[in-house]
């Protein structure tokens, strides 16, 4: 059916189950579909060239538009709650408070550094960031498709869709949800739009009346990309789903979370940099027989 879930990095704890979400993916079809995916780590690369590859946070935070102070306050913030956010021993009720603050905290210090709107291209472009292997034919199929693709991301929207866009794979089906900047009259930086979006509050809670998700609501087959806990709740606000695969990449302490991980992901994907799970399930349901 779908040869590349038989790759190394490939785990699956009901297989059966998979195969059956996978047969009823394709029965209804390219119009009924839509992939609702998170972007760091999950689209864009966890590691490349043997160390961290950056987020749309740490671009920014590492870029040379932040001051030394500033960059210092941000990895005090980073080695604060860090830990919290990845604590296995606490409640999801007892880290919301907690990301809440560390997102805002971030986001001020940011709002503080004189960043320009006309900066963000050059800043993209000297990151070193990566999109996962075989970005171009998942995004260029699901456009081919007219498949919705909604990213729902807890980290900059400006920063990522610019990632995107140098990327040449920014199609009109893509519809993004992420924390933006808001730019004075002269474009600089002076605060973030809300909602604030978290990595444990990505659900219809910050997306009710969202115009791209009134369109969603029809798209009752969803895969789901994850590399989080958090990121399990992105499709709660689709009306009635009727099918839904959820592939997640367990990117970091792949022992300590392959349980945890399998009983929440359909598909698990350990230490795996590429895409070609998901495209090869997208070929599979998009490809006519």
């Amino acid at each position: 059916m779908v040869p590349e879930l038989e790759n190394a990095t490939v785990r699956i704890q009901r297989p059966e189950r998979v195969a059956g979400i996978i047969r009823s993916l394709r029965e209804q079809g390219a119009s009924k579909l839509q992939v609702i995916s998170d972007f760091d780590m999950t689209l864009s690369r966890f590691g490349c060239s043997g160390g961290r590859c950056p987020t749309s946070h740490s671009i920014l935070n590492d870029s040379r538009v932040i001051s030394e102070d500033g960059r210092k306050k941000l990895k005090d913030l980073l080695c604060y709650y860090y830990p919290v956010e990845t604590d296995p021993n606490r409640t999801l009720e007892e880290k919301q408070p907690l990301m809440v603050e560390w997102w805002s905290r971030v986001h001020e210090l940011l709002a503080q550094q004189n960043i320009r709107k006309g900066d963000i291209a050059q800043i993209v472009r000297e990151s070193g960031v990566m999109l996962r292997d075989g970005f171009k034919e998942l995004f260029d199929q699901l456009h081919k498709y007219s498949v919705p693709l909604f990213i729902f991301s807890a980290g900059i929207g400006d920063i990522l869709e610019e990632i995107i866009r140098q990327a040449n794979v920014f199609h009109s089906n893509i519809s993004v949800v992420s924390n933006y900047m808001d730019f004075d009259e002269s474009g600089v930086l002076t605060r973030f739009k809300g909602p604030l979006i978290h990595t444990y509050n990505k659900n219809n809670s910050v997306l009710q009346g969202t115009e791209c998700f009134q369109q969603l609501s029809t798209r009752t087959s969803i895969i789901l990309l994850g590399d989080s806990m958090g990121d399990l709740t992105m499709a709660d606000g689709v009306p009635s789903v009727e099918s839904i695969l959820k592939i997640g990449f367990l990117n970091d302490k792949v022992e300590e979370q392959r349980g945890k991980y399998l009983d929440a992901y359909d598909i698990v994907l350990e230490r795996d940099e590429t895409l070609d799970v998901a495209n090869g399930i997208l070929r599979y349901i998009l490809t006519e027989t």
